[in-house]
C-alpha cells in the first residue's frame, strides 16, 4: 500500500491534487489506507496505454532515422519500432537496421494492417509534408516530427515536433544566465 501523502510529495503536488489525478483512472485506493501499488501501477498503465506495447513505425532511415532505430528507450517506455520506411530501402539494406525496413510504396498498406497509429518522421524537410499526408491517410493519428518543417494536420492529428538545434538554443539560453 501507497498513501496518497507519500505519492504526492514524490509528484511534487497537493495529496487533494493527487487523489483527484488518480480518480481518472478508477476507483481503487481506500481512505485511510492509501492505494495497493500494484493495482495503482495497473490503472496508470492501463489508463496511459501501456498495458500492451503500442506499436509504431520510423519513416526515413537515414542516420538519424538508424540511430533511433537503436534506441533502447523506445521498448522500455511501452513502444514497438514495428519497421523502417524509406525511399531508398534498397540502398540501406546492409546497413545495421534492426527492424524490418521496407520500401515506402507499401508503408500505407503496412499501416493499415498492423493498425499503427503513431510514427516517427525523419525525412528531408522538402519531403515531410507529403510523407505526413500519407501516414495520415493511411491513419496514423500521432507524428514524432524530427523534420526541420511544421507540418500541417487536421486538428484530430497530433504532431510532436523535435528540433534538435532548438534544444540547443534554450540550453545555451540557460547556460549564459547562469
Amino acid at each position: 500500500m501507497v498513501s496518497s501523502a507519500a505519492l504526492a510529495t514524490a509528484a511534487g503536488v497537493k495529496p487533494s491534487q493527487l487523489r483527484r489525478d488518480l480518480a481518472y483512472f478508477g476507483t481503487f485506493g481506500t481512505r485511510g489506507r492509501g492505494y495497493p501499488v500494484e493495482a495503482l501501477r495497473n490503472a496508470i498503465h492501463e489508463g496511459l496505454g501501456r498495458a500492451k506495447f503500442q506499436p509504431v513505425i520510423m519513416v526515413g532511415a537515414g542516420n538519424l532515422g538508424r540511430a533511433l532505430l537503436r534506441y533502447d528507450g523506445f521498448k522500455k517506455e511501452g513502444y514497438e519500432m514495428l519497421a523502417a520506411f524509406d525511399s531508398a530501402a534498397e540502398s540501406l539494406r546492409d546497413r545495421d537496421i534492426p527492424v524490418p525496413l521496407h520500401s515506402t510504396d507499401g508503408m500505407e498498406d503496412f499501416i493499415r494492417e498492423n493498425k499503427v497509429q503513431m510514427a516517427v518522421l525523419c525525412v528531408p524537410a522538402n519531403f515531410a509534408q507529403q510523407v505526413a499526408n500519407n501516414l495520415i491517410q493511411a491513419g496514423i493519428q500521432g507524428i514524432l516530427n524530427f523534420s526541420p518543417v511544421v507540418l500541417e494536420v487536421p486538428a484530430e492529428v497530433t504532431v510532436n515536433n523535435v528540433d534538435l538545434a532548438l534544444e540547443l538554443e534554450n540550453l545555451n539560453y540557460f547556460i549564459r544566465r547562469k
